[in-house]
């Protein structure tokens, strides 16, 4: 394979859509609950629980596909992943059922599971320790884009025809990109035999994975700040739209000024990182995010925010996301070769089950006020910052000159 075809444009653009899937399958359908519910004879508190499924199934999903892509390659499990996305799609769009698009849509996150794991570990295999931070802030961009576009695209949909046209969507959208992975993504890292799918090797493998020092501290780090993010999208609606009385197309003009602050951050990381090295970028980003999730959270208990103090401190919330999401991803991964796939799925796994934490404890807490989405939200950077610092391992598997700097 080419210098120049591994980093091309489209390559970049095929990992970047596969690791949107989930994101967008999550944003799209936000604007349709009140839809669903009445459509579905139930209460929008039973449509949140197929959000809580996908969340389920997202994070526990992921752990199914590490070994297969350590054993198999990286295509097929991937292929089969995303057969399972558009067939559950179809299914969320026939359903007439609450129930059912529950279950649906676990199933659905489980097929969304192969795009996350599968980009992650193919930026891995394709450009190494040094440069996966770069690409990873590159991805961002397009996963960054999920949150401006599919609230928008959904409430179109929703408009012009109903909400079954959501899950027509996004099974289209998924078929085109399944047929890019077919045709234009080359193959990162062949099959090994030597990769047993026997319970024993499999738990050993991620065990030996979890235990070394510097995943443990970044993936938990990155998780929880990550977390941060999910506990935004569990209290946003009924904040922006109940408390403070947007309508669902200001909230979604808000909701994408806010995931512009990720957009833009990520894409600064990528020139930071020619100064300073991926382990400084994510422990001074930390350090903003929590301060400024703290700020939030007071403000909120003391009953003195208002909408504008509340959007600007979120916008420099998930902002300092951008630059903590893409550095602690790739030094999570850098010190894996073999077990790529396993180190991919462990971490994705983590980030998603925190993030489902982070979601129902705002659910769980919920007393019709601004603090339990901010206090969430800053709990969760603040234990992000600790468990960095108290980790602090010298980072493996990348450039020497980086790690002095």
């Amino acid at each position: 394979m080419t210098f120049a075809r591994r980093h091309s444009f489209f390559i970049f653009l095929i990992l970047g859509l596969l690791s949107a899937i989930g994101p967008f399958s999550i944003d799209m359908y936000l604007p349709g609950f009140d839809a669903i519910a009445d459509s579905l004879h139930t209460t929008v508190a039973h449509i949140q629980l197929s959000l809580t499924s996908f969340f389920i199934g997202i994070a526990s999903g992921q752990i199914i596909y590490g070994p297969l892509l350590d054993r198999f390659g990286r295509k097929i499990p991937l292929i089969v992943g995303l057969v399972i996305y558009i067939v559950a799609s179809l299914s969320c769009a026939l359903t007439n059922s609450a129930d059912n698009l529950i279950i649906y849509r676990f199933i659905q996150a489980l097929g969304s599971c192969g795009g996350m794991v599968a980009s992650r570990a193919m930026v891995r295999d394709f450009y190494g320790p040094t440069e996966s931070a770069k690409v990873f802030s590159l991805l961002m961009l397009v996963i960054g884009v999920s949150p401006i576009v599919a609230p928008t695209v959904g409430s179109f949909v929703i408009t012009h025809w109903d909400w079954h046209g959501i899950f027509l969507v996004l099974a289209a959208i998924t078929t085109c990109i399944l047929l890019a992975v077919i045709f234009f993504l080359p193959e990162s890292k062949g099959a090994n035999s030597a990769i047993s799918l026997m319970p024993r090797p499999i738990v050993q493998s991620y065990w030996q994975v979890f235990r070394t020092r510097q995943f443990f501290t970044y993936a938990f780090a990155g998780g929880l700040a990550s977390s941060g993010l999910y506990a935004y999208l569990a209290g946003s609606p009924y904040i922006m739209i109940t408390l403070y009385g947007l309508d669902e197309k200001q909230y979604g003009m808000v909701f994408a000024v806010i995931a512009s602050a990720l957009i833009t951050a990520s894409q600064l990381n990528r020139y930071l990182l020619n100064v300073y090295s991926s382990a400084k970028v994510a422990k001074i980003a930390l350090i903003v995010q929590s301060s400024i999730g703290l700020i939030l959270a007071f403000l909120c208990t003391m009953g003195t925010m208002n909408l504008f103090t509340m959007i600007v401190l979120i916008f420099l919330f998930l902002g300092s996301q951008g630059f903590v999401f893409p550095n602690t991803s790739a030094l999570a991964l850098a010190p894996f070769s073999r077990l790529a796939g396993s180190a991919s799925a462990l971490l994705g796994g983590l980030q998603m089950a925190i993030g489902a934490l982070s979601s129902g404890l705002v659910s769980y807490f919920h007393n019709g006020t601004t603090v339990p989405m901010a206090a969430v939200m800053a709990g969760c950077a603040s234990l992000s910052l600790f468990i960095l610092l108290a980790g602090s391992p010298r980072p493996a598997g990348i450039h020497q000159d980086q790690t002095r700097r």
